[in-house]
């Protein structure tokens, strides 16, 4: 009879037990109709690879945690795109189109993820990485999504994203920080401590294989600079496409040229430097305390661009000076 009685009251226990799981789900459900992101304060990028620009409508995208932001400057108004994975974001990118956003993930077995900008729906994934993910790019007809993994995964995956396949892979031995894909989409070049390094598709483009064949990498003869920290790459437009402009943390913008090899550098006059755009005409050099250095293609200096004002100025209030 104890027994029974025992099996009677563990049968109730679970019943109400059972119960509150579904009342806990309801009022989950409920919960998630009536609660919406609206505006997100602060932002976790550690680097150039976790900000990213729309060059066609000029939105900013970046990591907040597991989320997205996406940013209009002209009417401040935020958009949001949530990691279902919940896992942080350590890297984005737009696509030259602006239709599509990548994105890498950190911790263990992280994403390459595709998302909708206009619908900010997850379109595709990618799962080859096993440590974290430390830069994204997309190739310039958008066909190629290239992931870097991050110093402790070591990999390097260039993926064809609407065929779900990835078409090439190698290591790479040194920590990257970005990577940038030639203007003729026919290598990319990734850079990081020491290391600057060419990666070559066309193999890659000709082979039907449907498992990736290695990845075809050249190193940079970087020379006396090949101790330095290179934090930005870009590779040239127009007349200098066959140029690689990168900078170092210590302050230096250096072209190599079509061979590879250091060609020519200058010395930013900061104490440290941090990213560079380019466009066919100009060099724009981010440095410390704001400072923006400008180059013309052939690295000579044509300025500096004002600095913006401190948070909390009102620029219409201010008096003539």
């Amino acid at each position: 009879m104890p027994a029974d009685g025992s099996t009677i009251k563990s049968r109730i226990r679970n019943l109400l037990r059972s119960q509150s799981i579904k009342n806990k789900k309801k009022s989950k459900e409920n919960l998630s109709r009536k609660v919406t992101l609206e505006k997100v304060l602060g932002v976790t990028a550690s680097g150039n690879s976790g900000l990213a620009c729309d060059p066609k409508s000029g939105l900013i995208a970046y990591p907040a945690g597991c989320v997205v932001v996406l940013l209009d400057p002209r009417n401040n108004r935020q958009n949001h795109i949530i990691n279902t994975s919940r896992k942080a974001i350590t890297a984005l990118a737009f696509s030259p189109d602006g239709r599509f956003l990548v994105t890498g993930e950190s911790g263990h077995m992280p994403a390459v993820r595709l998302w909708d900008v206009a619908e900010r729906r997850h379109v595709a994934e990618l799962q080859e990485h096993k440590y974290g993910v430390s830069c994204v790019a997309f190739s310039p007809n958008s066909k190629y999504i290239v992931s870097v993994g991050n110093q402790h995964d070591m990999m390097v995956n260039v993926w064809a994203w609407k065929m779900d396949v990835v078409v090439a892979a190698n290591k790479v031995s040194s920590k990257v920080t970005a990577v940038s894909f030639s203007e003729d989409r026919s290598y990319f070049v990734t850079v990081g401590n020491r290391h600057v390094k060419f990666w070559y598709l066309d193999h890659c483009r000709a082979s039907k294989v449907s498992a990736p064949v290695p990845l075809l990498g050249r190193v940079g003869l970087l020379g006396e600079l090949r101790n330095n920290f290179f934090c930005d790459v870009a590779c040239g437009r127009g007349s200098k496409c066959d140029s690689t402009f990168c900078i170092t943390s210590s302050g230096l913008l250096c072209e190599l040229n079509q061979s590879r090899t250091l060609d020519k550098w200058v010395d930013l006059q900061t104490s440290m430097a941090r990213s560079i755009s380019l466009s066919e005409d100009v060099l724009f050099c981010g440095c410390a305390d704001g400072a923006v250095r400008v180059f013309s293609p052939d690295l000579r200096f044509v300025g500096t661009l004002p600095r913006p004002h401190a948070l909390g100025v009102a620029i219409s209030r201010c008096g003539r000076v």
